[in-house]
């Protein structure tokens, strides 16, 4: 593209042009504690933005989270958590439109790292971790999307 015909694209085309095509995706994080606005429709508000998907939130921020099985959540789907567990003393895990217990080695995991779980509905899950983060307590809280 000649230098000319450059200078009379919009501006936001040329930045475009600059940066070369294609979207750069990157992993959902935003660096900060916030309560929950709304839930539901595959994802959550927070922060005067969205995410669609599941979340973490923890003393590092608010992380898109992908359990590889939400039903059946295993040691492995709690991996950032567990990497923070010096400034997290109670963990939410909100397992979707019902309460599902947690699995023993998930229960064991946290019991070592000295986290005390509790699981319930994402909606109960949700109201519990703005109440104690309003309480400002070491709270964080696994979330599974409901629709």
């Amino acid at each position: 593209m000649t230098a000319a015909f450059q200078r009379r694209l919009p501006r936001s085309r040329r930045k475009r042009d600059e940066m070369g095509d294609g979207i750069v995706i990157r992993k959902a994080h935003f660096p900060g504690r916030a309560p929950i606005d709304a839930y539901g429709n595959g994802g959550f508000r927070f922060a005067d933005m969205s995410h669609r998907g599941s979340i973490l939130c923890l003393p590092s921020g608010i992380h898109g989270w992908e359990p590889e099985d939400a039903s059946a959540l295993r040691a492995s789907d709690l991996d950032l958590i567990l990497q923070q567990s010096d400034r997290i003393e109670i963990l939410l895990v909100g397992t979707g439109l019902s309460l599902k217990p947690l699995p023993k080695d998930l229960r064991q995991a946290l019991r070592e790292a000295g986290i005390g779980a509790d699981p319930m509905s994402t909606g109960a899950a949700v109201r519990t971790y703005n109440v104690l983060l309003a309480e400002d307590r070491a709270v964080a809280a696994a979330l599974v999307a409901v629709d």
